[in-house]
């Protein structure tokens, strides 16, 4: 496994151990977080920010890699993500690009179909 890939593993090992502070050793100070819409968040503090809220919507969320792709500083990773929000879970197929250099993750995009989270706070949004 090589520097890049052992630093992405380390990454994901925090996301799914909903550890914030690990997440944030492991980022560079000028990571870019791209979600599955677009929306981008740069920079350490505002990405753990990010984090923390994520886990506290869903506080089981996980990751679960089948493949990983590595060229250069570019990794990508492909498998599942899910969890639970409001009681109600969700599981769906998703993918991540990763960069990384210098022992940090400089970006992680995210590739899903967010549906089954959008379906959950419909559902939690509605008026009985």
């Amino acid at each position: 496994m090589s520097r890049e890939e052992h630093t992405v593993a380390g990454f994901m090992e925090a996301i799914n151990a909903h550890d914030v502070a690990a997440i944030a050793t492991l980022i560079s100070a000028d990571h870019l977080f791209v979600d599955s819409l677009g929306h981008a968040l740069a920079g350490k503090d505002a990405v753990s920010a990010a984090w923390r809220g994520y886990f506290g919507l869903c506080p089981d969320y996980w990751i679960n890699v089948d493949q990983v792709f590595h060229e250069r500083d570019c990794i990508g990773i492909f498998g599942a993500a899910g969890g639970t929000i409001g009681g109600s879970s969700w599981r769906t197929p998703a993918a991540w690009l990763a960069r990384a250099s210098d022992g940090c993750v400089t970006a992680w995009r995210v590739f899903a179909d967010n549906k089954p989270v959008y379906d959950i706070l419909a559902r939690m949004n509605e008026v009985p």
